[in-house]
């Protein structure tokens, strides 16, 4: 077994699309990046390549290039996924907290979580997901941006 963690932060940038999870959300303000910046996949993303060995995400997605501008995150997670299994290793369970103070997030956890699970090809009960606020404390309190942490307990693969 080999466990990695990952966090990421963004902040709040008006005329941009809100995308969590691989889940958009229509109507609320998005975050700043160069990619569509959802912080909760760029977490999963840096705890999977953590287990991995295999660096973090701005070595092989960098923000300078101008070929990852708009990605999709999922895409980007289908991506590691695939160096995960070249290194030989499977995806046992994922856990990820958001933390931010709007929008309400916990009617959108079921589905991020089938969408993460659907791209590692793995079932839903080896994916959570769970929100928490920053309880009014520092930026993240006070609703400047929303930020994800993430832990991943990858295995050796079978076969």
């Amino acid at each position: 077994m080999r466990i990695g963690i990952g966090y990421d932060i963004h902040r709040f940038q008006e005329g941009r699309a809100l995308v969590l999870g691989g889940v958009s959300f229509p109507g609320e303000i998005g975050l700043a990046g160069h990619s569509d910046a959802d912080v909760l996949l760029h977490a999963i993303i840096d705890a999977l390549l953590g287990a991995a060995g295999l660096g973090d995400i701005g070595q092989h997605f960098p923000p300078d290039d101008p070929a990852y501008r708009g990605a999709d995150s999922l895409e980007l997670l289908a991506r590691v996924l695939a160096m995960v299994r070249d290194a030989n290793l499977a995806v046992e369970s994922v856990d990820a907290t958001v933390i931010a103070e709007r929008p309400r997030l916990g009617p959108h956890l079921a589905p991020m979580r089938e969408r993460i699970a659907e791209t590692l090809g793995t079932s839903p009960d080896r994916i959570n997901v769970k929100a928490t606020t920053n309880e009014g404390m520092g930026a993240l309190g006070r609703g400047e941006g929303i930020a994800a942490i993430a832990v991943a307990l990858l295995r050796e693969a079978e076969g």
